[in-house]
């Protein structure tokens, strides 16, 4: 029998993807000054002000205020009405240093015997119904709040959907068959802030009329066929289901740095180890190996070793090497292995150290921003000023992986 699996996404003006992107956005600001800075940054947003608060190792001096500001000012919270806006918030910043009992455990004579930054389960996650090798229901919860938020910044020049506010929220429900496949769209879920004039019939007419084929556009541009292919026009549609949605943002909800850790993932599917992302450097395994972890999955699955990946490790406080790698392919392997062998041959390919990590992936670079909203996985890898985003999306491993698995 078949089945439905919903997941949810959420705007870049959502309170909790707020306090990740300051987050986010002060762990860059150390590390452009500072490479080896050691960072864990926690932010609460709310009415009027935003507290910063963590621990912070650096040599480097970041200007918070600045920072907390420029990021909200770049979201659009840059309107009085909104109760929460980029000039005249309140900043408080409550940062202090890094216990040296964490640091002893995590710093080492030699650079390759790094120390995990704590203990921990980090996963990574792949399967074949996207491009980008992610759960259906999930990348297409981010894409249509990446659309919205595209024509929300277009307002100035086309006038279009000109009550839009910066906070909104989606859902997308996918219809699976008896073998496990998506077969269609089966709901959408748009709530998206307003201004108090429109109504909700023409804030519903406008997504259908003009945030959906914008979606089906973009997904055909970006080559997406198979998510393109699930988007019949028999999906049921529901925008702003309680009616009204003018209140909204850090007015409407307090946010916080790391309530968001499903967004950020894979929308449910696979499993998630509980540790947040934003504002922790690449010493805190939460992170870093949950990137490496990615990234192993995803070149299996692109490796055609198994069409539905999970990949755990698992790390001690001040111990270089995972203690444990795990790996379950549903089922779906297509190689002569058990899941335990499979598991063995990926921890004997990759060297999952963070010192390794780190070096891997250049993760002492300032490159964490454009990940605090709209997930860090099935995003497009891409090279500025010649440091690399979102390298652990990147297939470079699939071949080797191929030729080690005899495929």
């Amino acid at each position: 029998m078949g089945y439905l699996f919903t997941s949810e996404s959420v705007s870049e003006g959502h309170p909790d993807k707020v306090a990740d992107q300051i987050s986010d956005a002060i762990l860059d600001e150390f590390l452009k000054n500072d490479p080896e800075s050691k960072v864990a940054c926690e932010t609460l947003c709310t009415t009027g002000l935003v507290v910063v608060s963590g621990e912070v190792k650096s040599n480097a001096y970041v200007d918070i205020q600045n920072t907390v500001r420029g990021v909200i000012e770049r979201i659009g919270y840059t309107n009085a009405d909104y109760m929460f806006e980029s000039k005249s918030c309140g900043v408080l910043s409550a940062i202090h240093e890094q216990s040296p009992d964490i640091n002893q455990g995590v710093e080492r004579a030699q650079k390759e015997e790094q120390g995990a930054g704590d203990q921990g389960i980090m996963f990574g996650y792949a399967c074949h119904e996207t491009k980008e090798l992610m759960p259906a229901s999930l990348m297409l919860s981010h894409i249509l709040l990446m659309e919205l938020a595209d024509i929300r910044r277009e307002i100035p020049r086309t006038g279009v959907m000109s009550y839009l506010r910066p906070d909104a929220k989606s859902q997308v429900t996918v219809e699976y068959g008896d073998n496990r496949k998506p077969q269609r769209i089966h709901t959408i879920v748009i709530s998206t802030q307003h201004d108090p004039d429109a109504t909700q019939e023409q804030i519903a007419a406008d997504v259908r009329n003009i945030l959906m084929p914008r979606v089906g556009k973009t997904l055909e541009k970006r080559g997406n066929h198979l998510l393109l292919s699930l988007l019949h026009d028999d999906y049921i549609l529901h925008v702003n289901p309680t009616g009204k949605f003018v209140i909204g943002g850090p007015h409407g909800d307090t946010g916080l740095t790391g309530r968001k850790i499903i967004v950020d993932s894979y929308g449910g599917r696979g499993a998630h180890g509980g540790g947040a992302f934003s504002g922790k450097d690449s010493s805190k395994v939460d992170r870093s190996a949950a990137y490496a972890a990615r990234h192993i999955a995803k070149n299996m699955v692109a490796a055609d070793i198994a069409e539905e990946v999970l990949v755990q490790v698992a790390y001690a406080i001040g111990i270089a090497r995972p203690v444990s790698v795990f790996v379950d392919t549903y089922g779906t392997a297509k190689v002569p292995l058990t899941d335990g062998q499979i598991a063995a041959k990926i921890a004997e390919l990759f060297d999952l150290r963070p010192a390794k990590i780190v070096e891997r992936y250049g993760l002492k670079n300032p490159i964490f921003s454009p990940t605090a909203a709209y997930g860090h996985f099935g995003r497009e890898p891409y090279v500025e000023n010649g440091i690399q985003f979102f390298g652990w999306e990147k297939l470079d491993e699939a071949e080797r992986l191929r030729k080690a698995f005899n495929l």
